[in-house]
């Protein structure tokens, strides 16, 4: 007999819970950065870390691929990095017996192939390198020397970048931004975390975390996260409130159209929903609420908004505009309010 959906989502949800644990036994603290990554993996998207140095961001990507039984490999941002380093590149045959076969050239593949892959210190690198991760992270795919090849599923690119005030950084190309599903702001530790981290990297290196998640496991829950319901009036207010985040609308908040550029496009409403539906999983819901989308819309949309020159001076950040977007803009459309009311008040 076949396992109902309400099964499966208890153990779909289950399984989520041994991951979190798993990676918890190395990071300290950071429950939230620790959800939203995890987040992101469900959904079959990418993370973007940002925060100074020393908190933790490629600890946390190294314990996660501990956690899973999938190849892991590492990038070290430089700004000397090439593309082909990052890609691969064809390389001539020097094998005598080989060449004598006709093939001249072999393709050597970067580092790009794994399945988690931890993009070190992404802004310490130029544009164009930055770039050589667009077709691998949007396709699931890179071109060398004009010929295609897939990458092995599942596939999750983990970056992790400084603030983009610190020298030797270079900022991000909005389009390699919009690729990531999630930025996720990593904060500074609490003096509880702090101490407890001095004891752990101060004494005997604690064991890695436990291998608990199969690469079937992880496809099951991409797949069951596309399953999870989403209705139409969460759908919209998913829209309104890309809508609203573009300083042109009339719907947009007054910090908005004063601080803003550019709003957050259709990449943004996609990430909100899927993210959501990675929160409803999380939890073991079938379903997405209002509470998901209000809960996901900082880490989906923050880096997707272009501050004005007069958003920058005046210091205020995407995630002050992203409150007043929830602030602003309702759950439920106003014709549909204005009935609720009515209906309210006939009772």
């Amino acid at each position: 007999m076949a396992e109902s959906f309400e099964s499966r989502l208890a153990q779909a949800s289950q399984a989520i819970t041994t991951l979190r644990n798993a990676v918890g036994k190395v990071i300290v603290g950071q429950t939230d950065v620790v959800s939203q990554v995890l987040w992101a993996l469900v959904a079959g998207g990418h993370v973007l870390l940002e925060g100074a140095p020393g908190l933790g961001k490629t600890l946390l990507v190294r314990a996660l691929s501990q956690s899973l039984d999938l190849r892991f490999s590492r990038i070290q941002f430089t700004p000397d990095l090439m593309p082909s380093d990052v890609v691969g590149t064809n390389v001539l045959v020097m094998d005598p017996s080989q060449r004598a076969a006709g093939s001249l050239f072999t393709v050597q593949k970067g580092p790009i192939f794994g399945q988690i892959v931890l993009a070190d210190e992404i802004n310490r690198a130029t544009p164009k390198t930055q770039s050589a991760l667009l077709e691998a992270m949007a396709e699931h795919a890179v071109t060398i020397a004009g010929t295609r090849y897939p990458l092995d599923e599942p596939f999750c690119v983990l970056a992790t970048e400084n603030p983009i005030e610190m020298e030797g950084t270079y900022p991000l190309p909005e389009a390699q931004l919009d690729r990531f599903l999630l930025k996720v702001v990593v904060p500074n530790p609490t003096e509880d975390e702090l101490c407890e981290i001095l004891v752990r990297t101060t004494g005997q290196p604690p064991p890695p975390p436990p291998q608990v998640l199969s690469r079937e496991g992880v496809l099951l829950l991409r797949t069951m996260c596309r399953d999870v319901a989403v209705a139409e009036p969460l759908l919209r207010y998913a829209a309104r409130l890309v809508r609203a985040s573009d300083p042109t609308a009339k719907e947009a908040p007054e910090v908005a159209k004063k601080s803003l550029r550019f709003g957050a496009g259709v990449r943004g409403a996609q990430s909100m929903v899927l993210a959501a539906k990675a929160v409803a999983l999380c939890e073991g819901r079938a379903h997405v609420s209002f509470a998901d989308l209000s809960h996901v819309a900082k880490p989906a949309l923050r880096h997707r908004m272009i501050r004005s020159f007069e958003g920058e001076a005046d210091g205020i950040t995407t995630d002050t505009v992203v409150d007043a977007l929830l602030a602003h803009v309702p759950a439920r459309p106003a014709s549909v309010e204005a009935e609720r009311t009515k209906y309210e008040a006939r009772s």
